[in-house]
């Protein structure tokens, strides 16, 4: 029953912390969620900071396992570069409560280093995962740029959508992102590279 209990306090503290909109939870609080009493919550997780850690763990862990699934399905560059915007706005991750969580997480690294280190993972494979195939299409210093410019604006829209005033649903965000990446390419130099083509990429090579 570990797994399975360490599992439903993960997927409780997200729910808490996307409904409290902040790490401002306790315990106690995340244990009811899940149908647990505290003493069991402490028992698998130590305290709240270790529990919250794992839930931030576990949304990277997703988020990577979908954008690997989705990299394999996809057969050119620009086919990839689709599919890691379509899994930015994943229906799991575009949730109310996964977003809010996302900032709540935002916030915190301000004042912790460990958050801040997997918030930084996160913009590196993001970032990693676009520049990995602009660079077959374009010059180096424009696959950058570009690069850097699209994972801005997912990170936008994902704030956007916190806003319940001006929600952004998840098929016009990605059109959003996909007109701005077609501007941009179609204005760009192609890369020598990209007409020779390119080996397929294995998965094992995607974010680690």
């Amino acid at each position: 029953m570990e797994p399975v209990r360490r599992k439903a306090l993960v997927d409780a503290a997200l729910r808490v912390i996307g409904d409290h909109g902040s790490l401002a939870v306790t315990m106690s609080d995340i244990a009811r969620q899940a149908g647990v009493s505290p003493a069991l919550a402490h028992h698998y997780f130590g305290s709240k900071e270790q529990l919250l850690i794992e839930t931030i763990r576990s949304l990277l862990r997703q988020l990577r396992n979908d954008t690997v699934t989705a990299l394999a399905a996809a057969r050119t560059p620009r086919a990839r570069l689709s599919a890691v915007i379509r899994v930015s706005f994943h229906a799991d991750q575009f949730a109310p409560e996964t977003i809010a969580a996302w900032l709540a997480f935002y916030a915190e690294a301000q004042r912790s280093e460990e958050t801040r280190r997997f918030l930084v993972i996160y913009a590196r494979r993001l970032r990693s995962n676009l520049l990995a195939d602009l660079k077959v299409l374009l010059p180096a210093d424009a696959a950058e740029r570009i690069a850097e410019g699209a994972a801005a604006m997912i990170d936008g829209l994902y704030i956007r959508q916190s806003l319940k005033s001006a929600p952004i649903g998840i098929e016009a965000s990605i059109a959003l992102t996909e007109d701005y990446l077609n501007a941009l390419l179609a204005t760009a130099s192609p890369s020598p590279r990209s007409e020779k083509g390119r080996p397929h990429r294995t998965t094992q090579g995607q974010m680690t």
